[in-house]
């Protein structure tokens, strides 16, 4: 244990995030101004380096794991948490291809000229430093350090207790990668305690060191994060997420979306937990769609309609429509055109991920325009909300609010902007 770890850990929590967030503030001075070749190379170095470290890592990582075992914890948490060589290798190379990425900074988004001769710019800029705060994924220090940095910004990670060593060695072959380079090393820092005090430290912005909050984790955390957090927040709480098949529909298409939005990974945020069926549809589409999710092991929450063909379906409550199961479980319902199943997202999503499946394309445009949600799809799954599969490179988090960032929040989503002027001896007139 490192000298700062027994500091935290004896009580001087305050002192020591301090120290990180100055720390921090430097390190986003000088990596704003980085050049984007010296940046890309810096994370090429990371991701050799986790490479390199793969013993090293393995090793934390089954510490991490013994404990977690010790505790009780649930297969599926154990999963989350634990690392391999082929999960290793998979984090290095999404270091390297968020290093491939095209820089955000310093890009030109408008340009313009004023009748008075003024040129006008707006270019991308870092937001700062960012603290991210997130559970048992150890994968997340490198995924967040790694899109953080490649915006200019300095990020402070905050991992959870239950991954606490295979973070810590995840960071350090991340910081050295970076330092051989040139950049600084605390571009790229964890915090080295588990206090809890040291998130409520965080989320008050560390006397406006931290610019913005990033939580990754399940509902208890984003809640409490939103609920206390002194600087902007970019999270989503929930993903109640709903594909809509509109009249007409091609049902072989239509199975074959519904049935990947729901049951590729159900424990996704972008994982459908509601299905709307047009009302035209019903006797057509509903039956399949209902015993094709049943067979592939999906407990169906249906209205009285979908409860009528077939005996297995339970009987769904009201909660259930604003439920976010991640579980082999969806609510299903028949709904009178496309009024009524905007109607129905709109009171019961939650403005994450919603697809419409249809084969009129006024009906589609319609829906993609009306649907308040950050990503509205047609024709195409709701687990293609991810900022992997848009091109990002990776994804920070997805956000659901309506500043800033919206959607999957990836390095560009990751910076700001300013407007550099040009005159040629312009003055305001009185």
């Amino acid at each position: 244990m490192d000298a700062k770890v027994k500091t935290a850990e004896s009580g001087d929590v305050n002192a020591l995030l301090r120290e990180i967030g100055a720390r921090a503030k430097a390190a986003a001075k000088v990596l704003a101004l980085a050049d984007a070749t010296k940046k890309s190379a810096a994370l090429r170095a990371a991701a050799k380096a986790l490479r390199d470290d793969t013993a090293k890592i393995l090793k934390a990582n089954a510490e991490d794991i013994a404990d977690a075992k010790k505790n009780g914890a649930a297969v599926a948490f154990i999963d989350r948490l634990m690392l391999d060589e082929k999960r290793i290798a998979a984090m290095a190379e999404g270091v390297e291809t968020v290093a491939e990425i095209a820089d955000p900074v310093g890009q030109v988004t408008a340009a313009w000229d004023r009748p008075n001769g003024l040129k006008i710019e707006r270019v991308r800029t870092p937001l700062g430093v960012i603290a991210v705060v997130y559970e048992s994924r150890p994968n997340v220090t490198a995924d967040a350090g790694a899109l953080a940095f490649k915006a200019g910004n300095a990020v402070i990670l905050r991992g959870g207790s239950d991954s606490f060593r295979s973070a810590r060695a995840i960071h350090e072959a991340m910081a050295c990668g970076i330092a051989s380079q040139g950049l600084p090393a605390d571009a790229i820092q964890l915090v080295p305690t588990r206090d809890r005090a040291a998130v409520g430290l965080l989320l008050s912005g560390l006397d406006g060191m931290v610019d913005v909050v990033v939580p990754r984790g399940g509902k208890s955390l984003v809640g409490r994060v939103q609920a206390e957090a002194k600087v902007p927040v970019f999270a989503h709480l929930e993903g109640v997420c709903h594909v809509y098949v509109n009249a007409p529909a091609d049902l072989d298409m239509a199975k074959k979306i519904v049935l990947n939005a729901k049951m590729r990974r159900t424990g996704v945020c972008g994982a459908a937990e509601t299905l709307l069926v047009d009302k035209k549809l019903a006797g057509s589409h509903l039956k399949p769609l209902v015993e094709m999710l049943i067979e592939a092991g999906c407990e169906v929450r249906g209205d009285e309609a979908t409860k009528k063909i077939d005996s297995r379906v339970v009987a769904a409550k009201e909660d259930d429509w604003s439920a976010e199961y991640l579980d082999a479980i969806i609510s299903v319902g028949v709904v009178d055109g496309i009024n009524a199943a905007v109607d129905h997202i709109g009171r019961y999503g939650s403005h994450h991920t919603d697809s419409i499946v249809t084969d009129d394309a006024e009906a589609a445009e319609a829906f993609l325009n009306r649907v308040d949600s950050a990503i509205v799809l047609h024709n195409a799954s709701t687990q293609f909300a991810d900022g992997g599969e848009f091109g990002f490179g990776g994804e920070i988090g997805i956000a659901t609010g309506r500043l800033h960032a919206r959607g999957p929040v990836g390095a560009e989503q990751l910076t700001s902007f300013k407007y550099r002027i040009r005159g040629t001896g312009q003055t305001r007139p009185g």
